[in-house]
């Protein structure tokens, strides 16, 4: 067989490519044959815009509106978007708290639901909250012959996911009685009522949400390993907020509609506010441990509070060491719980540490000057005056506090 390409021709910028392909003479025919084929890239093109444009509203949908400028998590949601549009396998997103995994299964569904990949509705599954003997019964159903009592009778969240997505929120958090019995249901399709002796056919696809590392909980046999196997074929790790500090303008942006929505109300920063906020939003010290949570919850707070609509400096200075002082109570850090009850401004780690100390000295003394003696017993020996309470005074003043400000708590 013998292909040939025909001259090409450029009219108006477009290019005209044909494909000539000939063949040898079929059956008794005496004459060879051939067929043109059309190469008109042009057509191609426009196909290929279409799909580009397409699969960026998909990414879109993903992102929930909010662009991003952190290169990882774009094609993070690039690769969710390949893989949400054309597997129906299991999903699992693991991330700390509060970095969006059930916004983001959301949007899963949504985009799932558009590619027609599902027909019916989401069902999410707080897996932290199925203890004890109702666990089983939430998920898999229950027949009222189980108890014998009227109005036990109950489908459960697995029937109510047929022909849609079934979203298991914290799923590190599910007993492994009800892992086993998952694991089924997911693999075969069918489970056993609570009760019942006749199997339910309920077909569903899955995603997962974890904040632990599931690979450390098998290894140490809170986890199933061969539940994990099941759901970890496309397993995405969602990135914290601090590691994103590209996006946290655009972040800013869709939190302040949001919170004009919920208030009603239009709210801006002043701009020495907004610069005081992000240089604060993205310093390297300001971890977020609570991700999205704590970022949402802080702009809420300054758009309900701001005079006239305004966000001003001093409240920026308000919030942020309203989320310090919360952060180092939640953290397990002795020394940011005990300051965190006297001194509401930010505080260098140093000075933390230091006026811990100077307040547990003060607690344990019977009066300024005797913690004064504690607290400067080397130091008093090379001065010429000893005056310790004097010094220690001094030393309190410098964060608005007083020896009854400790003594007396």
């Amino acid at each position: 067989m013998k292909t040939d390409i025909e001259p090409c021709c450029f009219a108006d910028q477009c290019l005209l490519l044909g494909l000539i392909q000939t063949g040898p003479p079929r059956g008794e025919e005496s004459k060879g044959t051939f067929d043109l084929i059309d190469l008109d890239l042009s057509r191609y093109d426009a196909l290929q815009k279409r799909f580009d444009q397409q699969s960026r509203e998909y990414g879109d949908l993903l992102k929930g509106g909010i662009e991003t400028r952190n290169a990882p998590y774009h094609a993070l949601i690039d690769r969710i978007e390949q893989v949400a549009g054309l597997s129906d396998a299991p999903i699992l997103l693991q991330g700390e708290s509060g970095t969006g995994k059930s916004e983001l299964a959301q949007r899963i569904y949504e985009l799932k639901l558009q590619r027609r990949r599902v027909k019916r509705r989401l069902v999410q599954v707080n897996c932290a909250t199925l203890r004890g003997g109702s666990a089983l019964a939430t998920l898999f159903g229950q027949r009222r012959s189980y108890t014998g009592q009227p109005g036990t009778e109950r489908a459960g969240l697995l029937r109510e996911a047929d022909g849609g997505v079934l979203f298991l929120d914290d799923i590190d958090e599910l007993g492994l009685e009800e892992q086993a019995l998952l694991l089924h249901a997911i693999e075969a399709g069918r489970y056993y009522p609570l009760g019942s002796d006749s199997e339910v056919t309920s077909r569903f696809q899955v995603i997962a949400g974890a904040s632990q590392d599931l690979m450390k909980l098998a290894s140490n046999g809170t986890f199933r390993i061969d539940l994990l196997s099941r759901l970890n074929l496309w397993t995405f790790r969602l990135p914290p907020l601090r590691d994103r500090p590209e996006d946290l303008e655009a972040n800013l942006r869709f939190e302040l509609a949001r919170a004009e929505k919920a208030l009603g109300t239009r709210v801006g920063f002043n701009a020495d506010a907004a610069e005081a906020w992000l240089r604060f939003a993205k310093a390297p010290s300001t971890l977020w441990p609570g991700n999205f949570r704590d970022f949402s919850g802080a702009i809420l707070r300054l758009c309900t509070l701001a005079p006239r609509g305004r966000i001003t400096r001093a409240q920026v200075a308000d919030e942020i060491a309203t989320l310090e002082r919360r952060w180092r109570a939640a953290d397990g850090d002795a020394d940011g719980k005990l300051v965190a009850e006297f001194v509401n401004t930010r505080l260098d780690p140093f000075d933390i540490a230091q006026l811990a100390q100077t307040i547990r000295t003060c607690r344990s003394s019977s009066s300024l000057s005797d913690a004064g003696r504690k607290l400067f017993a080397v130091s008093r020996e090379d001065r010429k005056t000893r005056n310790d309470s004097g010094r220690l005074r001094k030393y309190l003043s410098k964060f608005d506090l007083s020896w009854n400000d400790i003594s007396t708590r």
